[in-house]
């Protein structure tokens, strides 16, 4: 009977520690994990912010090309009208 209990005396820390030790791996883990997956989540995100900026900066080129030709023909107009005058 003595033995039994010295034996539990020393089996149930020394589990608990293996335990503890175990749960603490399996926490670094996941945290590990759900970093890389924020991780990708920031790249997939800068990716189309850059692809999104680049749209915009097309877009803002075509339409300024478009206000250069209609100021260039309101430049007209009023040469015209200046003319008629």
């Amino acid at each position: 009977m003595s033995q039994n209990v010295f034996f539990a005396a020393f089996f149930f820390p020394a589990a608990a520690a293996v335990i503890i030790f175990f749960m603490k791996y399996v926490s670094h883990v996941l945290q590990a994990r759900v970093r890389l997956e924020q991780d990708e989540a920031y790249r997939a995100l800068a990716t189309q912010a850059a692809a999104s900026q680049a749209e915009t900066v097309a877009a803002l080129a075509t339409t300024t090309a478009a206000l250069a030709e209609i100021q260039g023909r309101l430049v007209t107009v009023e040469k015209i009208l200046r003319e008629v005058e």
